[in-house]
């Protein structure tokens, strides 16, 4: 049996300019944070030439060309499994629609643990590559590839998204006691409004691809990457929140379906309640309401929005582990 975790993510700022009909053209960068809230694959021998997989719904098949689960059936196929498998997931937040990239968590943790499974070693890259390719190539999700490097590497990173389709990783270096407040001053808040990401980012790449303005609105969130580095490098939190606050505002104007008068009314009411700046983690639309406030004006927002409901995070240092190891005869080649 194999076990492998892998951690969501919490994107603050550069969203939209690592789908790569932007970065091909201008180069992207975004800045988040591995946090911790995991998605959990396990895989195990079985005892029939078949596949299970079970997720919410279970399907039992006899070959790969059976399975529904598209990402399943392109995993199988990537690390060269044919059968004899069963596959389980659970994750601890609801699987979609929430923004905080919980496919390419899945699709990350479910190839660590199928090549943990034919007893191969995949490094944090070959992970990250991997499902960008099966999840926009093959499965032809119209989603950007930031996701997936946060989920194989973990940590708070600066992804810089080149012309040439390279990805570098960079750790955003402070010193511990910043990222620490940094964490304490993080509130989320769960809207109960789930979305497609994939039909906002379609739209929101066509907008920016027809629009000037919007164009150059992506590319000012590309700027305030480094801008977000260099205030956390320097400890400054209150610049941090500020720059979250021109982001979220950046972001709003890409798409008119972004926000709603639900979200803005909210988010505006956190603001007025001491809350420094904030988004809408993913692409948008609802999901999680991430702000960053004094942990003194903690208790004011959650009393100013009793309809969400908080739910607490934490940075995550780890990316995607094999937990558990304990193979039978490995699997003919």
């Amino acid at each position: 049996m194999i076990i492998s975790r892998t951690p969501l993510r919490m994107s603050f700022v550069g969203g939209g300019s690592d789908m790569p009909a932007f970065y091909r053209e201008h180069g992207g960068a975004v800045i988040s944070t591995a946090v911790d809230k995991f998605v959990f694959v396990t895989v195990n021998r079985k005892f029939d030439n078949g596949i299970r997989v079970a997720y919410s719904r279970t399907e039992e098949v006899n070959s790969i060309a059976e399975v529904q689960h598209q990402l399943v059936r392109a995993g199988l196929i990537r690390v060269g499994i044919t059968g004899g498998v069963e596959i389980t997931t659970v994750a601890d937040i609801p699987s979609r629609g929430t923004g905080l990239g919980s496919s390419s968590s899945f699709t990350v943790a479910l190839l660590h643990a199928l090549y943990a499974f034919r007893a191969r070693h995949a490094t944090q890259s070959t992970l990250a590559e991997q499902a960008c390719d099966i999840e926009i190539n093959v499965c032809g999700e119209p989603i950007g590839k930031q996701d997936q490097y946060a989920a194989a590497f973990g940590g708070f990173n600066l992804y810089e998204f080149h012309p040439d389709d390279t990805v570098t990783v960079s750790p955003v270096i402070c010193q511990s006691t910043t990222l620490q407040r940094l964490s304490e001053g993080l509130l989320v808040f769960y809207t109960g409004i789930t979305r497609s990401a994939s039909a906002l980012l379609k739209e929101q790449a066509a907008q920016v691809e027809s629009d000037v303005e919007k164009r150059a609105a992506l590319k000012r969130m590309v700027s305030l990457c480094y801008q977000l580095r260099d205030e956390i490098q320097g400890d400054n939190l209150l610049g941090f929140g500020e720059i979250l606050h021109e982001g979220w505002m950046l972001k709003r104007g890409l798409t008119d379906k972004v926000s709603n008068s639900a979200i803005d009314e909210w988010y505006d009411t956190a603001r007025r309640h001491g809350a420094i700046g904030g988004k809408i983690l993913g692409a948008g639309a609802g999901g999680f309401l991430a702000l960053y406030a004094p942990p003194e004006r903690h208790a004011a927002i959650r009393h100013a929005l009793p309809r969400l409901r908080a739910v607490p995070f934490a940075l995550e240092r780890s990316g995607s582990q094999i937990l558990f190891y304990q193979p039978r005869e490995p699997l003919a080649e």
